[in-house]
């Protein structure tokens, strides 16, 4: 079987996380800027490679103050370490439309494994004869594995901004 090379359609995908805040409330962000591309077996997603970069500086969590704090040393120091990347490892069919995806994360100077859910959406053809792929991944970061540990301390306990972080990733593909 041939490969089979799929490229990001931006403008239907979402790079998304939720971060608690003072404990009690979520935040939600995305990042703006990013590229992401996979290759497969022909239209078999199993095995597949996966390859994703994002801009740090393109935090987006629709508060000003709040995305120059993160882009701040405090947080992702986007200067210095201007790119995240995602390199998989493997991507395991767990289930019909479910599968299992490893691989490292690199972020703020640091390269980790990690683990997502994978929903594989199916493959659909758009009204110009594109084939496209739907992918929604989830899972669980803690953002301290990856030197991102600013915090404050709260008067009544806790801490303003948790250490996990939940991401929530809607991906649209467009086969080449």
């Amino acid at each position: 079987m041939s490969t089979t090379k799929w490229v990001i359609d931006p403008t239907h995908s979402e790079i998304g996380f939720k971060v608690k805040h003072m404990m009690f409330t979520n935040v939600s962000g995305k990042f703006d800027k990013f590229d992401a591309a996979i290759e497969t077996e022909g239209d078999h997603f199993e095995n597949a490679k996966v390859h994703f970069t994002g801009q740090t500086d393109s935090i987006n969590t629709g508060n000003a103050d709040r995305d120059n704090h993160l882009r701040s040393a405090d947080f992702f120091n986007a200067e210095q370490f201007p790119e995240m990347k995602f390199e998989s490892n493997s991507f395991t069919k767990i289930t019909e439309g479910d599968y299992e995806l490893h691989g490292n994360l690199t972020l703020h100077g640091e390269t980790k494994p990690v683990r997502l859910a994978v929903e594989f959406g199916g493959l659909m053809k758009d009204p110009w004869g594109n084939t496209k792929a739907g992918l929604s991944i989830t899972g669980k970061l803690n953002r301290k594995d990856w030197g991102l540990t600013w915090n404050a301390a709260l008067e009544t306990g806790g801490v303003l901004v948790s250490e996990e972080v939940k991401l929530a990733i809607e991906l649209q593909f467009i086969k080449q």
